[in-house]
């Protein structure tokens, strides 16, 4: 049994870093966000016509595919004024993997919630607390050390940290675009530096959060 509860400590940590992590990730992927990203002062104009409502809109529409169970056909279909398509062949492509890695991670981040809790009653059950807790706070370390590495690379390359992301989670140049196209006049450069910037300074709360709350229940009494 000892050795069955150090592996599972052992598969915690990293469950639990990468857990805060995608729930700070899943935080960014709602209207708020992105009303409040489009309202940011100093965010980029669109040098092809976008207004700020037509920007919400039509992210809204791209976020809201992202997280229900519609085909391709909900962006494929989507037309300007004109009748013209809103996003390209190519944009589709990358908008249905986009959707896919949405999914999978959604579907990760429920699994090891799942764990983290059943993990914790077994703990609170078997009177380990204490280690239990201990990891949690590792875990919180962890996370800090994650995410200063990841913000660091925001502020001395963006750019090469970015491409870096997109190379690992997709295949190809699909991901890449016409400074035209309507992926890149939502979505600028700014937008993805600003949503990787407050994703680690979340994560980073959450990971002082939990170094601060395993040393609390660690005076007390921890089982």
């Amino acid at each position: 049994m000892k050795t069955l509860r150090s592996l599972v400590l052992y598969i915690l940590l990293p469950a639990v870093v990468l857990f805060v992590m995608m729930t700070s990730i899943r935080l960014l992927m709602t209207p708020l966000f992105l009303t409040i990203e489009y309202n940011t002062p100093g965010f980029p104009p669109d040098a092809f016509g976008f207004t700020k409502e037509d920007r919400l809109h039509w992210a809204n529409l791209s976020l809201r595919y992202l997280l229900n169970d519609e085909d391709i056909s909900y962006l494929g279909d989507l037309r300007f004024e004109d009748g013209s398509p809103v996003f390209n062949e190519r944009e589709l492509r990358h908008m249905l993997d986009v959707k896919i890695l949405v999914q999978q991670m959604i579907h990760a981040w429920v699994v090891l919630g799942i764990f983290i809790l059943l993990t914790g009653v077994w703990a609170w059950r078997g009177k380990w607390l204490a280690d239990f807790w201990l990891t949690l706070a590792r875990a919180g370390w962890g996370i800090l050390i994650v995410i200063g590495l990841i913000l660091v690379g925001v502020v001395i390359g963006f750019s090469a940290l970015f491409t870096g992301f997109h190379r690992i989670f997709f295949e190809g140049d699909t991901w890449l675009f016409n400074y035209s196209d309507t992926l890149i006049r939502l979505f600028p450069l700014r937008f993805w530096q600003d949503a990787f910037t407050l994703m680690g300074i979340l994560s980073a709360l959450g990971g002082v959060g939990l170094i601060l709350m395993a040393k609390r229940r660690s005076t007390g009494n921890p089982e």
